[in-house]
């Protein structure tokens, strides 16, 4: 068998990450002399890594993330410095994912809650986990949309399945009338079952009157505390100090 036969023959095998190095580590081989062995593991493990870096982008596409480039690595740490830095790498470690507990991201707006949410994503997928993300407007408009074309209880199903939801936004927009009650639905589902992040620019004493059903905020609220985590963010605003820099850099007009 040639050497392109045998490419073929490792793509036709789904063994693509074998196929894409097979003459750089055959050249390698015989300059090092390797073992067969030897090469065989560089081989493996090539194919391996292949493997891992395709599902981690694909999950990552799974999850949706607003901003793709928002991680614990990008993050301005030194800005805010009240903000608990303990307790969010302790999340990041994905050890409340495993215990099912949730957090909460509160604070003014330009604060990092969205950045730091996303962050903690980025890193539980890392670490294996699937993850969605949506903006909590977006979530119930797909919500919405599953009721009227018949898939509404397959799409719960799914929510409430996945190890890491991340609710980005909450009260950042005019929500509809059945907010309260279709965002307690989906937390009670997921309720020691699984990890939910909810991200709102408003005190949580606000959220009844702004979503309108205070009974059942009371009651979403009392599962997403009861194992939860809080993490307040500000009083800074990154993104207002990032404007202001921009117009003082501006030229004049």
């Amino acid at each position: 068998m040639t050497l392109p036969e045998l490419a073929r023959a490792l793509r036709h095998l789904r063994l693509g990450g074998m196929a894409a190095v097979l003459e750089t580590r055959l050249h390698q081989a015989q300059a090092e002399r390797l073992a067969p062995l030897d090469w065989l593991s560089l081989l493996v493990s090539d194919e391996l890594t292949r493997r891992a870096d395709r599902l981690l982008e694909r999950r990552r596409k799974q999850a949706r993330f607003r901003d793709p480039g928002k991680t614990l690595d990008t993050f301005d740490f030194d800005f805010n410095r009240k903000l608990d830095r303990a307790l969010l790498f302790e999340l990041a470690t994905g050890r409340f994912i495993a215990q099912r507990e949730d957090a909460l991201f509160l604070g003014p707006p330009g604060t990092g809650k969205s950045h730091l949410a996303q962050a903690l994503g980025h890193a539980a997928i890392q670490q294996g986990y699937p993850v969605r993300y949506r903006e909590a407007y977006v979530l119930l408009e797909e919500l919405a949309d599953a009721t009227l074309d018949g898939t509404r209880k397959a799409y719960v199903a799914e929510l409430a399945a996945v190890p890491l939801l991340i609710i980005d936004d909450l009260a950042m927009r005019k929500l509809p009338i059945t907010a309260a009650e279709d965002l307690l639905e989906l937390i009670m589902r997921r309720h020691g079952r699984a990890s939910t992040i909810l991200t709102s620019n408003r005190p949580v004493e606000d959220w009844g009157k702004l979503l309108g059903d205070t009974p059942a905020v009371t009651a979403m609220l009392d599962r997403l505390l009861e194992h939860g985590h809080v993490i307040t963010c500000g009083p800074k605003s990154w993104r207002l100090k990032t404007h202001a820099g921009l117009r003082r850099e501006a030229p004049p007009q």
